[in-house]
């Protein structure tokens, strides 16, 4: 980590080196927590307490942080207790932990022990001067890039004067930019006068530093209009920037090595109008900007269908802008925001946020004690009203979109005040447990993160609607919710119904409905369907979701999957990167062979390798099992390590495989003598030999593999996988992968064995259409498990986003799938096959969840997040506290009668009969001195 780099954290320690590696952190105060621990970070805030000539506080609009300066470091100690309170100030140092936390903040468990100051910005007077202004040596180098709109300092000087404020607002030149290398230039600068000295030397001051200006005492007509000038006067000048001589050169002032040699002084009129070049800039109005009402500015017909190319989010509300769109272009407009308060500090300023970022408010001094904005509690309504200016030079926050801007509040309403104590506190630090999220939901959304996600949500299911509706010409037809039961499959929440004894089904996706559909010649049909299924909740998993779901007629399998490829290119994000297509495509054979799932994360190689004829040389071991199998992975060193926490990780893992033995191995000391090791014993001496001689083994390789039936030996060796390579990106071996990944998988078993023998469940559903290679195995039936199905599944980074199908459209072939094979009552199904007997043409389609596509978008751990109201782990809304019990009169109505189910009492405790299956269920490691692990597996 860059923290921990030592050499690179020494480089800083020069107050005037060039700024940081990019690879900094950069923290708000406020947002200082355990979690940065050992981190190099950066900081920036106003000082605003210091104690012991060792300790400084700073502020920023988040919270406060403490500073320390370590007694070895005699130059930090100087600096720390030189600079004034109410400096702003940048520093770089290490998080650690205090010696005696102050809970009373947030940021009370931690401290920064500064290594690096920079940007010093000291108070400013009422006239916008001080001691220093950003301190620093180098001033030869060209000023970095800065606005040269209006600050609140010059807003206030300027005293309401349109003149002058449109003249700053166009000015090319500020006092505070010019270097040693603009030497020569002929410059128009326009300020006031600071200081004067001998009558020759003048101080320009504009809101962005000083120049010293040089007067030619020979010129009548100036030096009369010099004498003539007093502190609040504006003035224009003109001249050539020169070097000043070395004996004058002021270092404690960024434009400390040259003056201007004035030309053409003259005092502004602040009642007379600016006649001079506007810029290019300030000629463009805001997209966001209303509708000129007064001119009777109305959009024709036309314009009012097509979409503007950035939304008007203004229009039809009260305010004129939102609190995320403001820059330096708005410098000078009047403006009305609508927010909530976020956070004040010194009563004097207050940022507002609403859902599209954050806005610093000033107010002015009279209007500070009259509202006394410290009384308003956080989280408040506010409307306020002001004008935008340019924030004053090193009070500029690169952080925020808005941070080059402040708005002067002229007025002010609340209107709601909030609870002085909300349940949640909207800062991204110390965030609140999920179940306290999920409780207030409705306070939880106003977080960045949760806008950001559900603004995404809703960005991509309108591309995903404009790609299938006007590029490809679907139609998208909303089916039932209430529908009837569908046996098989999951589980289905029941509705009762006025009737006694019948109910309806939540659908569990609109499957049925949409082949109906194919059926009524809506031959190109989608939906963004709501499906529910009472199953146990997970990070992947709602009892309510949502699908993108999409069906066709007379189509295939490929163009199915080009069309979803097409939609996904059109509806990906600018910032997940673009993809490319086509999408890789493997076999489910295939994807269990390399990667020992049907959900292969294909970002990392690390492949499986089938090393099942080595393992048959002892035929032993493959007693009992009807379908052996055995995969392995190889890991090369130096990579070869395995931490006892891992190790116990993958034990953990092989458990849940009964029909399986694990075993870990490496090769030490060398290959020879663990040829003849422990793992001989295990599985022979043949079997070692072949391993050594079919991976090529070489000393210190660590070889992890599995034998036994084969679908659970590739289930195992895939989690496997999965977890080294996590454990190999936290150990730093591998950098993360943030990339995205599709793949297709092809060519799924039709059916699967059902938990009685002889019986089976289709994998995917019973309309999915067997494969036209298999139709022999079908009619015959015989080796059913054999038997593929035209079904594929769309996975991305690891999870399963979609799934699809091409349909069964022959109503014999669909009777003798669901009632032949599959042992289900056939008159659960008699108005399917009705429809498949009216003429239903050949037809396929595929659903994407798109919760969890938006999940791995948004880069976030649960679905949960990019939900806006979700149910927690237990299945329970947290918000509303449903499910509930419902009152006598709603049960009568609904004939419905309540029976509980009578409590177990008598406690269940464990035998010792596993015991007696230890022999069949044991799973093997021998770790790395070569002796051997046994870890029984649970049945």
């Amino acid at each position: 980590m860059h923290g921990n780099n030592k050499r690179q954290r020494n480089s800083f320690i020069d107050f005037y080196t060039p700024p940081p590696p990019p690879d900094v952190l950069s923290v708000k105060c406020g947002d200082l927590w355990q979690g940065y621990l050992g981190m190099y970070v950066r900081l920036r805030g106003r000082i605003v307490k210091a104690r012991l000539g060792r300790f400084l506080e700073i502020r920023d609009s988040r919270g406060i942080a403490q500073l320390v300066a370590d007694d070895d470091n005699p130059r930090m100690l100087r600096m720390f207790q030189s600079i004034p309170i109410d400096s702003y100030i940048t520093v770089y140092g290490i998080v650690r932990s205090r010696l005696t936390p102050n809970k009373s903040i947030p940021t009370g468990y931690v401290e920064l022990h500064v290594e690096d100051i920079r940007d010093v910005d000291y108070p400013m007077d009422e006239n916008g001067s001080g001691p220093n202004q950003r301190r620093r040596l180098n001033t030869s180098a060209p000023a970095a890039p800065v606005s040269r709109t209006v600050t609140s300092i010059e807003f206030k000087k300027i005293n309401g004067s349109k003149g002058l404020l449109d003249r700053l607002n166009n000015r090319l030149t500020t006092c505070g930019e010019l270097r040693s290398i603009d030497v020569g230039k002929h410059v128009t600068l326009v300020g006031w006068i600071d200081r004067k000295k001998h009558g020759k030397f003048l101080h320009l001051r504009d809101g962005y530093g000083q120049t010293q200006i040089v007067i030619d005492n020979e010129n009548p007509v100036i030096k009369q209009t010099v004498a003539a000038i007093n502190a609040d006067s504006f003035v224009l000048v003109k001249g050539h920037v020169v070097s000043r001589p070395s004996s004058n050169k002021n270092t404690a002032f960024e434009t400390g090595d040259i003056e201007v040699l004035v030309e053409e002084f003259q005092m502004l009129d602040p009642e007379l109008p600016y006649d001079g070049p506007i810029l290019p800039q300030n000629q463009v109005q805001s997209e966001t900007e209303p509708m000129d009402i007064a001119n009777n500015t109305v959009e024709t017909s036309q314009q009012q269908k097509s979409a503007p190319k950035t939304p008007k989010v203004n229009t039809f509300t009260n305010r004129t802008h939102t609190c995320g769109e403001l820059g330096d272009k708005d410098i000078g407009k009047e403006v009305v925001l609508c927010g909530w308060l976020e956070f004040e500090r010194m009563r004097k300023f207050f940022t507002l946020r609403d859902g599209y970022g954050c806005t610093q408010i000033m107010l002015p001094d009279d209007l500070g004690e009259k509202l006394r904005i410290e009384t308003i509690p956080f989280e408040s309504i506010l409307q306020v009203k002001g004008t935008v200016m340019g924030r004053p030079p090193g009070m500029r926050n690169e952080t925020m979109a808005t941070g080059g801007i402040e708005v002067i509040l002229s007025d002010l309403q609340i209107l709601n005040k909030a609870k002085s104590k909300l349940p949640i506190e909207i800062r991204e630090h110390n965030r609140a447990k999920e179940p306290l999220r999920l409780e207030y939901r409705y306070i939880d959304l106003r977080f960045s993160d949760m806008q950001k996600n559900l603004r995404t949500r809703s960005k991509v299911l309108m591309k995903m609607r404009e790609y299938l509706i006007n590029h490809a010409g679907f139609v998208e037809v909303e089916t039932p919710t209430l529908f009837r039961r569908s046996p098989g499959g999951a589980q289905e929440f029941v509705v009762p119904s006025r009737k006694p004894g019948h109910f309806y089904s939540l659908v569990q996706s609109p499957q049925q409905l949409k082949q109906m559909l194919m059926v009524g010649a809506i031959d190109r049909y989608f939906q963004i369907a709501r499906c529910y299924r009472d199953e146990a909740t997970r990070p992947d998993r709602q009892p309510e979701f949502t699908q993108l779901d999409v069906e066709l007629s007379f189509s295939d399998r490929d163009k199915i999957m080009e069309l979803i490829e097409k939609v996904l290119v059109n509806c990906w994000p600018d910032f997940c990167g673009a993809l490319n297509t086509p999408f890789p495509r493997l076999t489910y054979d295939q994807a269990m062979a390399d990667y020992g799932t049907d959900k292969p994360d294909i970002r990392f190689a690390m492949k499986l390798i089938d090393i099942t004829k080595s393992i048959e040389l002892n035929p032993e071991l493959k007693e009992g099992h009807k379908n052996f199998g055995s995969s392995a992975i190889l890991i090369k060193f130096p990579h070869s390590s395995l931490p006892n926490q891992l190790k116990e990780n993958l034990n953990n893992i092989a458990k849940q495989y009964p029909k399986t033995k694990f075993v870990t191995s490496k090769i030490v000391p060398d290959v020879s003598q663990w040829i003849e090791g422990g793992l001989t014993r295990l599985v022979g001496q043949d079997v070692t030999k072949a391993l050594s001689s079919e991976l090529h083994l070489e000393d210190n390789d660590l070889l992890l593999f599995a034998y036994g039936d084969k679908e659970q030996s590739q289930l195992l060796m895939g989690r496997v996988r999965v977890a080294m390579r996590q454990s190999m990106e936290v150990r730093g071996i591998y950098t993360p992968d943030t990339s995205f990944s599709l793949c297709w998988v092809l060519d799924f078993p039709l059916l699967s064995e059902g938990e009685k023998e002889g019986t089976f469940e289709s994998v995917h559903h019973p309309f999915t259409a067997p494969h036209p290679d298999d139709m022999h195995l079908l009619h015959a039936q015989k080796d059913l498990p054999k038997i593929r199905s035209l079904a594929y599944d769309l996975v991305l980074n690891g999870q399963e986003i979609g799934g699809g199908s091409i349909r069964i459209h022959d109503p014999n072939l669909q009777k003798l799938i669901i009632q032949d094979l599959l042992k289900l009552d056939i008159t659960e199904f008699n108005h399917m096959l009705d429809a498949l007997r009216s003429g239903c043409p050949p037809h396929g389609g595929i659903a994407l969840g798109i919760d969890r596509l938006l999940a791995i978008m948004c880069n976030v751990e649960s679905i949960r997040d990019v939900i806006a109201f979700p149910k927690g782990f237990d299945g329970k809304d947290h918000l509303s506290k449903a499910p509930m019990p419902i009152t006598e009169a709603e049960k009568e109505l609904y004939n419905i009668e309540i029976k509980v189910p009578e409590k177990v009492t008598e406690k269940v405790t464990e035998t010792g009969n596993s015991s007696s299956k230890s022999a069949e269920n044991t799973n093997t490691s021998l770790n790395e001195s070569g002796t051997t692990e046994t870890i029984k597996a649970m049945s």
